[in-house]
């Protein structure tokens, strides 16, 4: 069974930086396309940024093209969100979440799964 932890949350100014990553268990991390998801209160769930299997291929919502970039490390099972120029707006609890079936790529939220417990990120105005 896949375990997903991120970190790397926390309190920023806006107009700043944070990273978040998320480790992943076993060893099928290579194999799957992984997501990032946030979730605002009193809002529904959120995909923000997903990434193929190998790197070679992202999304992101509208709402964070410019200012997000996902990327991963296959040897270290970890994906990452770099997060720059963030606004109050992106304040949320976020959460990954790898890809259900092998070697897709998907950029709805229906295809991934095997959620983490989510990381905090809240940006002060």
């Amino acid at each position: 069974q896949v375990q997903l932890v991120e970190s790397g949350g926390g309190l920023v100014q806006a107009g700043g930086s944070l990273r978040l990553s998320c480790a992943a268990s076993g060893r099928t991390f290579s194999r799957y396309a992984m997501g990032w998801f946030r979730q605002a209160p009193g809002k529904e769930r959120e995909l923000v940024a997903t990434i193929s299997w190998n790197g070679g291929r992202s999304y992101y919502v509208d709402s964070v093209k410019g200012r997000f970039s996902i990327s991963r490390d296959n040897a270290k099972n970890t994906v990452y969100l770099q997060m720059n120029s963030l606004k109050p707006e992106d304040t949320a609890v976020y959460s990954c979440a790898r890809g259900l079936i092998p070697g897709a790529f998907g950029v709805e939220a229906a295809g991934y799964g095997y959620w983490g417990q989510g990381t905090q990120v809240t940006v002060s105005s």
